[in-house]
This record gives structure tokens, sequence and C-alpha cells, in this order.
């Protein structure tokens, strides 16, 4: 089964508008993901040992030496079979909680810029600040905002919600600097389904630092635990592990994901 291959398509038919690419339509960009799954079903784990990611993209290619859009575009999608631990394998070595560093000097997007789209540009600011935090034992890299630097925004490459008592919070996507995931989305869905009240607004660090738990989202981690944040010299623990609400919202997401649970949302798409 594919996980909403629409609203991946229309993400991707977002972010080419931005960057003056054309785009498939819908119905190609499904019609496309589902060939290619067919093609590789020789490759998909057995239910319950892993899943085929698969992972789009689109190209612009020609011979010409100006700085411009490019005269050709190509669609590729790479399909790779991954481990157990999520549906995207070791990612962030299976779903263990993260120990983040909070960089305070580099900026992964401003307003008005690339950051809320899915491209090399999301992405390429990230490696400077994430290797000199690997160098330190971290896991990964939480950036501020680069209007105030007060307020958190995104992961390297995943979106952050935090929790405290009844209240799921996550960044707001008004300034188009935070990539609006799929599962970011999802997420929210079931945990209003839960029964929990969710925000999207403006979350200062400080708040961060003081909440019950923390997690991040995204296609290659799903819902990976958050453990440790560090800012500055100030290191800050949350819960993990069974019966926290991210254990909850994980196994609920790959419930419904790998049909262990009922698609009452029509997410999934049997691909046969």
């Amino acid at each position: 089964m594919l996980f909403q291959p629409e609203e991946n398509a229309l993400r991707m038919k977002m972010g080419a508008e931005r960057m003056c690419m054309p785009s498939p339509s819908v119905e190609q960009f499904v019609d496309a993901v589902k060939q290619t799954v067919l093609a590789n079903k020789r490759w998909v784990p057995p239910p319950g040992k892993g899943s085929l990611y698969v992972r789009p993209l689109l190209m612009g290619s020609g011979s010409v030496l100006n700085v411009g859009p490019a005269p050709e575009y190509t669609l590729l999608i790479y399909a790779s079979p991954v481990g157990n631990s999520s549906p995207v394998g070791n990612y962030h070595k299976g779903r263990a909680s993260l120990n983040l560093y909070v960089e305070d000097k580099l900026r992964r997007a401003t307003p008005g810029g690339t950051g809320g789209i899915k491209s090399i540009t999301n992405y390429a600011p990230v490696y400077q600040a994430q290797k000199q935090a690997r160098a330190k034992g971290f896991s990964d890299v939480l950036y501020l905002d680069s209007v105030t630097g007060k307020n958190i925004e995104e992961i390297s490459a995943a979106n952050i919600f935090i929790a405290k008592d009844n209240v799921i919070s996550t960044p707001a996507l008004v300034h188009g600097t935070i990539l609006p995931g799929v599962t970011r989305k999802s997420i929210m869905e079931i945990a209003l389904d839960l029964g929990y009240q969710m925000e999207e607004r403006l979350i200062p660090l400080e708040e961060l630092l003081e909440a019950d738990e923390a997690f991040c989202t995204g296609t290659a981690v799903t819902v990976n635990p958050i453990g440790a944040v560090t800012h500055d010299t100030k290191r800050v623990e949350y819960k993990t592990g069974e019966g926290t609400l991210s254990q909850k919202l994980y196994e609920t997401l790959t419930g419904i994901q790998t049909g262990r649970l009922e698609d009452k949302k029509g997410w999934t798409l049997e691909v046969n």
C-alpha cells in the first residue's frame, strides 16, 4: 500500500511552481509511483520486516550555461527496501530517541525563501551545522527562526512537536520556512482523533525546554521521540518509550500505513 501519494504529488507541484519547474499532474505522479512499486515488487520486504521506500525526484537539465530555469526536466523515482525499525529503516538508527543540539548561529531558512519546499535548497544549508553537532555526539540539529532567533522551527529533515499536559504544539507554517510535511499533517489529525488539543503557532525555545515530551515527524523518521535537547550549556531530557504520546502516535500511524489498523481516512492506496 502507498501512503497519501496524492498529498506528495500536490507538494511536488507546489515546490515545482516556486522553482519555475513544470511538474506532473497528480494523476501522472501517482501512476508513476504505482508503476515503480509494481516494477520493484520483488524487493518489497515481507509484512512486519520493513518497507519499500519511494523517493520521487524532479530534475532539470539541458545544454545551457546561463542562470535560469532548465530547458528540460525529468521525473525520477527511486525505490529501496528498508529495515524493520520504521518505514525507512535506520534513518536515525531505528527509533532510538534523538539527542538534539539547538543551533543558535547558523540558520536553515528565511521568510520568503525556499525552506518550505522539498528541494535541495531546503537541505543543503543544514549540512555544516549537522556535521559539527554529530562530531560532538548529538543526533541532529534543531534550528531557530532567522528573524528573532527565539522560536523553534525544524530539525534538519523533520518537523518537530512538543507536548505539555493534553496540548500538542508544532511550529506554524505561516512564514514559509517550515516544510509542510505529509506525516506532520497526518499526525495532527491523529492527535485530534485521540482527544488531544492540537496547536499550530510560534513556539519559543523556552517552551520546548519546559515540555513534557517532544518528538519529530517525517516520511523517513515516521514519528521519532526526542530524548534530550541541549541549548548552550543547558540539557533537558524528555519521556520516551512505552506509554508515551509519541509511541501511541507512532503505533497508530504505522498501523494505518501497514494495514494493521482500519484506514478510515482514505490515506492508503493499494497497489496491485
